[in-house]
């Protein structure tokens, strides 16, 4: 196990964590940002299978939030309001009239008091951010603290934990684009996923969940049995269409399982299986993703990765019948989701 750390302009620091397996994750202090997941695939090759930029400044101004934390809400707040108890809070409008992804100062633009540790079987950086009441129009003083831990069993753990002085929603979520073809060599068309979830929530046009929730049977939605993500994206329903040919959507798990997730890339053999305690997770299959941005591997493309936002759903704050975000004083938000790399060799 190994951590190597490297200071960079404007208080940026570059992280690099290692196993004894050869796997490495390398983030940054500002954003929390994930900028390279290098796996092995069944050959024993190392390969990265995230997105990232080739330009490290790239990241400053990224609207594609590759690898970030997402807070203090991820997802859409329709019309950038809610209310608690009596009261309505109006929060920034940065996608049309709804607040997208905590705002164009959210937690993806912060730069993280930084905490490393290691043991004989994990490495990690504990990442802490106290946001000040009225941050963003959220009410309420927030510390939160992101633990990213890499284990000697090809596991990348990431732990969310926030505390509040006055009730505010709370959703966070990481925002990896993963590739597990390695080093972006395919689309992820020939992914195959498996999802614990009979249910999504409806899109409205504007991508704001009606909260409908739509079951997934004959649908290209139902991921109960592992299914080719290229055969949503060419699908005509109007669910696909809306997001721009492809998921965008708000996954309900059933928690009949022990792996929410499970995503498998045939050639290479690498597979991914999430485990998480949140209730749901956003699929987004890089629909919009435009072919302008030089990443480490190749340039960018649409469909050149996929998403896994395991979070609770904004859509609560508008919508009785899912569960809430909001986290009260004297409560504790503590959410985690593991991700197993392993390989399969037939």
């Amino acid at each position: 196990m190994n951590i190597d750390v490297e200071n960079l302009t404007n208080n940026w620091k570059r992280f690099t964590l290692s196993n004894d397996n050869g796997m490495i994750v390398q983030l940054l202090n500002y954003g929390g940002i994930i900028t390279k997941l290098l796996v092995p695939d069944k050959h024993g090759k190392r390969e990265n299978v995230v997105l990232g930029y080739k330009d490290i400044q790239d990241y400053k101004d990224d609207p594609n939030f590759f690898g970030a934390i997402i807070g203090r809400v991820a997802g859409r707040v329709a019309g950038s309001t809610f209310q608690i108890e009596n009261y309505s809070i109006e929060l920034e409008e940065n996608e049309g009239v709804n607040h997208l992804h905590g705002g164009r100062n959210g937690f993806h633009k912060v730069i993280w008091d930084t905490e490393s540790f290691q043991s004989h079987h994990q490495v990690g950086i504990s990442l802490t951010y106290r946001s000040p009441d009225g941050e963003g129009n959220y009410p309420g003083n927030l510390k939160t603290t992101i633990t990213y831990t890499l284990t000697n069993k090809n596991q990348f753990i990431i732990d969310y934990a926030a505390e509040t002085d006055k009730e505010t929603p709370v959703t966070l979520t990481n925002h990896s684009y993963f590739n597990l073809s390695g080093n972006l060599r395919e689309s992820i068309h020939n992914h195959f996923v498996t999802i614990d979830s009979s249910k999504i929530l409806e899109l409205a046009e504007d991508l704001i969940p009606t909260g409908k929730m739509l079951n997934v049977e004959h649908s290209a939605f139902d991921f109960r049995q592992e299914r080719r993500i290229g055969d949503g994206l060419n699908d005509d329903s109007s669910q696909n269409k809306m997001v721009g040919n492809g998921y965008d959507h708000y996954f309900i798990f059933d928690n009949r399982t022990k792996e929410a997730v499970t995503v498998k890339e045939p050639i290479s053999g690498r597979v991914l299986t999430m485990e998480t305690n949140q209730p749901g997770m956003v699929m987004y299959t890089a629909n919009n993703l435009a072919n302008t941005h030089a990443l480490t591997d190749r340039s960018s493309e649409k469909y050149m990765g996929i998403c896994f936002e395991t979070q609770g759903t904004p859509a609560s704050l508008h919508h009785d019948n899912l569960p809430s975000i909001l986290l009260r004083p004297n409560e504790l938000y503590q959410k985690q989701t593991v991700f197993t790399f392993t390989t399969d060799h037939t």
